[in-house]
């Protein structure tokens, strides 16, 4: 890894913009940070002409995800194996998605994050040497079906969905709700009680297999060109060999979903990257009272706290990674993670829409869409709530869930 040298000016950017305390120099090599740099470069040029549009039309244009492939998301060319695959990099990489926009990282984290974890955590070992090339290329693109139409907070005890054993193959039975990127999935990943034991197990569903039915979420007001849908499952057959192994009790899953914390805390902290984007460039062409609002006292209040929550963010995120690469993450530490980056999310956003006045509600001007998209991030992946009590269970040794 790299290293500066002296501390770096806060107006400095590097390849993940304003990084005052040097965070993306110190921990990533060269190759690492050139890669993000052509990510930002494509997402300014390819990606954020399309937002405006997609945000209004709530679709995701193909034309998206299909200028971020040739970049080789999840292995680009001259970053190491071991650096392409650390949840530090990855890290990184959500948070330079969730600077353009929280529905693109949202998109592309359900592939390299949520299904492949799924897939990494989840299969047996002969699994993942088959499917895990084909994941990270997205030659085979899934996404992961947990939350129900009745269960979320509560779906370690509630989970309704069904599968049960007939020879070599298990019928399902169910419904899942809130599933992003489904409608473009080859694959779900859906998780069911079997009724034989009484345990959560894995399998992968085709999205067209008889018996799986789709409907796309609408009037969202948050993450709108993300496509989220209802599935519902009528006694939809799947061979053995679809289940993924390594996923036997909600233990294995509660397993896939603690890895899981640190990408939404690491979107949680890009979402405050871009609002503070679209704040400075709002308050460097916008004049009031004959000068730039950039030179206000409030304003530049406004701006500095906003600084402080992304840095302090950044810095919980960054550790939280590191000892994920090292196998020392505890749950404790995802939830802290996500609860302090998620809640003050919301902070950092306020402040941008409040600088950009009543044009802050305005999509040409970027703050309001991450302003309303921080609202999807603090519930999904781990409400507040939640989170909370899984750090406060760490602290106090005592389980306050009901």
């Amino acid at each position: 890894m790299s290293a500066g040298h002296g501390a770096p000016s806060i107006t400095a950017t590097s390849a993940i913009g304003i990084d005052p305390l040097g965070f993306a120099e110190s921990h990533l090599s060269e190759a690492a940070q050139t890669a993000l740099s052509e990510l930002q470069a494509t997402l300014t040029s390819q990606v954020r002409p399309h937002l405006a549009e997609a945000w209004e039309t709530a679709t995701m244009p193909t034309e998206i995800l299909e200028s971020l492939l040739p970049l080789s998301l999840t292995r680009p060319a001259g970053v190491s194996e071991a650096e392409a695959d650390s949840s530090l990099y990855s890290g990184f990489r959500n948070y330079v998605l969730a600077r353009t926009d929280v529905s693109v990282a949202t998109l592309v984290n359900a592939q390299t994050g949520l299904f492949r974890t799924t897939v990494r955590l989840g299969g047996s070992p002969e699994q993942v040497a088959e499917l895990d090339p084909e994941v990270r290329s997205f030659a085979l693109r899934g996404v992961f079906a947990l939350t129900e139409p009745e269960h979320g907070s509560d779906i370690a005890g509630g989970l309704a969905t069904t599968a049960h054993r007939t020879g070599d193959d298990w019928v399902i039975s169910g419904a899942k709700k809130w599933i992003g990127g489904a409608v473009s999935a080859d694959v779900l990943a859906v998780f069911a009680r079997d009724t034989a034991d009484g345990h959560v197990k894995a399998f992968l569903v085709p999205r067209e297999a008889p018996g799986v039915h789709l409907t796309t979420l609408g009037g969202k007001v948050a993450l709108r060109p993300m496509q989220n849908s209802t599935i519902e499952l009528a006694e939809v057959r799947v061979a053995e060999s679809s289940r993924l192994h390594g996923v036997n009790s909600w233990r294995d899953v509660a397993r896939i979903l603690g890895a899981m914390r640190s990408d939404v805390a690491w979107i949680a902290t890009g979402l405050q990257a871009g609002a503070l984007d679209a704040a400075l460039a709002y308050t460097g062409s916008r004049e009031q009272f004959g000068r730039p609002i950039g030179g206000f006292q409030l304003i530049q209040e406004k701006l500095a706290r906003m600084l402080g929550n992304l840095t302090a963010s950044l810095g919980l995120v960054v550790q939280l990674s590191i000892h994920q690469d090292r196998g020392t993450r505890r749950d404790e530490n995802s939830s802290l993670a996500k609860m302090w980056t998620a809640l003050h999310a919301r902070e950092t956003v306020a402040l941008g829409r409040e600088i950009a006045g009543g044009n802050g509600i305005l999509l040409e001007h970027d703050a309001a869409r991450f302003f309303a998209d921080a609202e999807a991030v603090y519930s999904y992946e781990g409400t507040h709530e939640i989170t909370s009590l899984i750090v406060g269970r760490a602290l106090t040794g005592a389980s306050a869930f009901a």
